[in-house]
């Protein structure tokens, strides 16, 4: 089973037993909040994307991708061959290199605010980079009544009762039945787990993938 957004929006009507307009005109929100959910609770490879880019000679800031939430890994081509910077807090870079004209290979990067990355020592060439980060998928909401996305066709269970969840907490409903919704919601996340995720948004190449243990 799958849901198309017309189809989810049909599953959360027929679930509510709700077609009250406010209620009606809210059911995008509502599917929003349980993709964000799901996003925020289990990291998949799905959820990974890889662009290239360039650095700019002496501009020891790096733009960061508008659908950007936290790195994998960054780096950079020299001489042919691939170096991975190292992710560091603001402050470490700030102190490992406190004059942008000192220019060299690049070692370390950091999140400098929510557009730019902070480089450090400033890059000395227009180095190629790849950068692999944790991104925000485009929400099943901004398509056709008949589109889907890769969680409304893999994940269905988990965005439906989110989704309830979400909708019912509006409702201001009982709350036997939100913690039945609650405890669906969290057993299907669980089986999204078990397809492999990193349950801490680190940097990747440095740190590697923390995966659940096995019980």
């Amino acid at each position: 089973m799958s849901f198309t957004y017309a189809t989810l929006k049909t599953a959360i009507q027929n679930y509510t037993q709700n077609d009250e307009t406010s209620f009606v005109n809210n059911l995008p929100t509502f599917i929003r909040l349980a993709e964000e959910r799901v996003l925020k609770s289990v990291q998949l490879n799905i959820f990974q994307k890889n662009v290239s880019g360039s650095m700019s000679s002496s501009n020891q800031y790096l733009a960061v991708p508008s659908d950007f939430l936290a790195p994998f890994s960054l780096n950079i081509t020299n001489s042919s061959s691939f170096e991975y910077l190292q992710f560091k807090s603001l402050e470490f870079v700030q102190t490992y290199n406190p004059n942008s004209s000192t220019t060299g290979t690049p070692k370390y990067y950091a999140q400098f605010d929510v557009d730019y990355f902070i480089l450090a020592p400033t890059p000395n060439a227009n180095f190629t980079v790849n950068l692999s980060y944790f991104y925000r998928p485009s929400s099943l909401t901004a398509g056709a009544d008949s589109g889907t996305t890769w969680l409304s066709e893999n994940a269905e269970i988990a965005l439906l009762y989110g989704s309830l969840l979400e909708s019912y907490t509006y409702m201001k409903g009982e709350p036997d039945l939100i913690s039945l919704y609650n405890s669906r919601f969290l057993e299907a996340l669980g089986r999204l787990k078990d397809l492999g995720e990193a349950k801490e948004v680190s940097e990747e190449y440095n740190v590697g993938q923390i995966r659940k243990a096995k019980t």
